[in-house]
Order: structure tokens, then sequence, then C-alpha cells
């Protein structure tokens, strides 16, 4: 039986080269001068303050071209409301999100179903969704239809065995 597992993933390392990158681009940019602009990164959240809500929308775009230019979907990112700060200034804060849930697991195994692929099987197992079938051809067939898919989340195909 052939198998691979559709994961979530997100590569901390290269978020952190893609803040590093967007905090050193603020730090000399002339519109950025003494606007008291930061980017900071947490656990699994990024902390974004800025003096105004357009340069607080300025500083997105370049974290989100620094991102992009990383390799890392912007459907991991998902950007809260802009607040009021103290002293003046704006702030935002952009989780960042891995794994599979529970719920967006059932709606893969429920698209997966709806192919209507014959001897196709998917299974969820913790952050992950097994997909199990006697053909290699099925395999591809279910990889290329959840690429052209648009689930909501950055989705990536690991252990493809045969």
């Amino acid at each position: 039986m052939a198998s691979f597992d559709v994961v979530s993933e997100i590569d901390m390392q290269e978020v952190r080269n893609a803040i590093d990158q967007a905090s050193r681009e603020i730090s000399q940019r002339y519109d950025f001068k003494n606007t008291n602009a930061s980017i900071e990164l947490g656990d699994s959240n990024i902390a974004m303050t800025c003096i105004s809500e357009d340069r607080l929308t300025a500083l997105r775009v370049v974290l989100e071209e620094k991102l992009v230019k990383r390799r890392v979907s912007l459907k991991a990112v998902d950007f809260g409301d802009v607040e009021a700060a103290s002293g003046g200034t704006v702030r935002q804060s952009a989780n960042l999100q891995a794994g599979i849930s529970s719920d967006k697991a059932r709606d893969l195994n429920k698209f997966i179903k709806g192919l209507g692929l014959k001897g196709v099987q998917s299974q969820t197992q913790g952050e992950q969704v097994r997909v199990i079938s006697k053909k290699r051809d099925d395999l591809q067939g279910v990889i290329s239809a959840l690429k052209e898919a648009d689930l909501g989340i950055p989705l990536q195909f690991n252990n493809f065995r045969d």
C-alpha cells in the first residue's frame, strides 16, 4: 500500500531570518525614521508596533515581502486587529499557525473523499493526515487536487512511500 502524509509546517528559522531582515530594513529606510517602528518574534506570534496606522501598514508590507522571499507561506500568518497602544502608537500582532487543526483535518478528509477516487483512504493522525491507496497514480492525483484547492492553510506532503 502506497501512502503519504499531509502536514502544515513552518520553518521557524526562515521566519526568524525574515523578521531580522525586515527590522534591518525599517531601521535604514527614510520613511521609518522617528516612527519608533519595531517588529519582534515571540514563541508563535509576531508583534509589530509603529507610530501611526499607515506606517504600520507599510511595516506589514515589508514583513510580508521578506516572508515571501524566504518561502514562508502567508497562509500560515494570521494578522490580528490594529490596536491603539500607549504613547499614541499602534500595534498589531500576527499569529503563526503550524499544524492541522481537527476541523481542518475533517475538511481535508471530506475533500479527499469528495474526489471520488476508488481505493483512496485518509485518516487523521495528530496534526497530520495520512492518505493511503493501492495505486501511486491515485495518490499523485490527490496531491495535485490538494495543491489546486484553497483550504486556507499551507500544505506540505511528506513520507511518500510505495
